[in-house]
């Protein structure tokens, strides 16, 4: 079991962020946790200790919107989130932690861009059946390698204007069933270890108190403020995992240069 206090110390609030961002805010933070654990060990060992976390806040998330969903959409997405979890899998064994940290660090930096540019996003036609199939794809691989899947998902999604329930409903019902199809791959690539496993469950009582706390929350906080607070956090450790990544010996840049 991992005994260092350091990692508890981020992994504490990474998890509860978790469970606050899919308990009241449509998980559309939830890609924070790896970042941030990330910084303190590596990006595989995070990946694995979050997704029985992760599985744990989506059924909570089931259990508080429950049938709230938008069946049509479901449809659409998880087809193709079925195949980008498939390609994440074949592609595990290609990157090395420091590539891993790169792409996690491109990953959240982008999507804080986004979301700062998101009334561009607004002036976008509405989504196809084709998009929404490209959109479940990218998560599905986006939510294999680094649990940051959420991004591909809203761009679909926020231009289809639902109410906020029925798009926080159908958000969480997308990533328990995305979540549920990545523990097959993730136990037979040895990311399901009993040091795993036993982060997992000394961190598991924190995801009640989340989930809770934002569904309380969304109902009384300035969504503005929360986004903006928490999507600088995300920037700044986006950047630092970008930085370690390109100042590793091993890193993804070294790798390329040395290939070439």
């Amino acid at each position: 079991m991992i005994l260092d206090p350091v990692f508890y110390l981020v992994a504490i609030p990474a998890v509860l962020l978790t469970g606050v961002s899919k308990g009241g805010f449509g998980g559309a933070l939830g890609g924070i946790a790896v970042p941030l654990m990330a910084s303190v060990i590596s990006p595989r060992q995070a990946a694995g200790i979050l997704l029985p976390i992760l599985c744990l806040t989506d059924l909570f998330g089931l259990r508080l919107y429950f049938g709230k969903w938008d069946r049509r959409l479901l449809s659409v997405l998880l087809p193709g989130a079925l195949v980008g979890v498939t390609l994440g899998t074949l592609a595990f064994g290609i990157f090395n932690e420091s590539s891993v940290r790169l792409l996690i660090g491109v990953i959240s930096v982008l999507f804080v861009v986004w979301r700062w540019f998101l009334p561009l996003g607004t002036q976008i036609a509405a989504p196809s059946r084709l998009n929404g199939v490209c959109m479940g794809g990218l998560s599905g691989f986006a939510s294999f390698v680094a649990h940051a899947g959420g991004p591909p998902v809203m761009i679909y999604l926020l231009p289809q204007r639902l109410d906020k329930t029925t798009y926080i409903a159908t958000m969480s019902f997308f990533f328990l069933t995305t979540n549920a199809i990545k523990l097959v791959p993730y136990a037979s690539l040895g990311q399901l270890s009993n040091e795993n496993l036993l982060a997992s469950l000394a961190l598991a009582p924190l995801v009640p108190i989340g989930m809770y706390l934002g569904n309380w929350l969304q109902k009384r906080v300035n969504h503005l403020w929360f986004y903006r607070i928490a999507q600088t956090a995300l920037l700044v450790t986006g950047l630092q995992l970008i930085y370690q990544a390109m100042d590793s010996e091993s890193g993804f840049l070294t790798s390329l240069a040395r290939g070439i």
